[in-house]
């Protein structure tokens, strides 16, 4: 899952950055409107924390460039502006939930947890591939009935790829979906996390194949 979030005071987002990422999120960290815009106009998020007092205006006027291009987006409000009609206005405008600061770290995940739940969202249905099974909401893996830990980065290589079973996916759009705006990408790091991945899953049985489609992407598809 990535995430962007847009919060200018720099000791908050680095801290939510950080605690976010430790639970094996994939973050954006941004400070302003202007660059969220940008942002949103390169990469398909899943869910975006904005906050609304930033420096180039209230954050609730980015609800309509993050939805023009990526509907199915989630919103979830992180502002001190905490009266009952700042929190009305911001449900109105669009966002999906509504979190007034102060808020406790395990309040604001399980917050995320519930919005990625709601019934509308078809990619919140478990994905089966083999003896693969992914669930997008709680980003945890079975490989025939048994959960599977993987490390943060090889998990949001399998989400991507099982996502689009049977297509291949071009290397940027992984490269996207697996590493923030922040991480430093050698040239070969990408093709470092495929192969242990695909190590882990032969080791599993797990009846899926990752192919390197040569100057492409990859392919995961299963095993007849």
């Amino acid at each position: 899952m990535r995430i962007m979030l847009v919060e200018d005071e720099a000791g908050l987002a680095a801290m939510l950055a950080g605690f976010l990422q430790r639970e094996r999120f994939v973050v954006d960290q941004l400070d302003c409107i202007a660059t969220a815009r940008e942002a949103a106009a390169m990469v398909d998020y899943d869910l975006a924390l904005l906050d609304r007092s930033l420096p180039d205006g209230d954050g609730l006027t980015l609800l309509p460039d993050l939805r023009t291009g990526n509907p199915g987006i989630h919103v979830i409000i992180l502002s001190a502006l905490g009266e009952v009609e700042d929190r009305v206005t911001g449900l109105d405008q669009g966002a999906d939930d509504y979190l007034v600061k102060p808020f406790a770290l395990d309040e604001m995940l399980a917050r995320i947890r519930a919005v990625r739940r709601r019934p509308a969202q078809v990619q919140d249905d478990k994905i089966r591939a083999g003896a693969v099974i992914f669930d997008p909401v709680h980003d945890t893996v079975e490989i025939g009935g048994q959960p599977i830990i993987l490390p943060r980065r090889e998990l949001r290589v399998l989400a991507t790829l099982i996502r689009r079973r049977g297509r291949t996916v071009m290397r940027e759009a992984l490269e996207q979906a697996v590493f923030g705006f922040d991480d430093e990408i050698q040239s070969n790091t990408l093709d470092s996390h495929v192969s242990r991945l695909r190590k882990r899953l032969r080791e599993a049985d797990a009846g899926v194949e990752i192919h390197a489609i040569r100057g492409v992407g990859y392919l995961l598809r299963t095993v007849a």
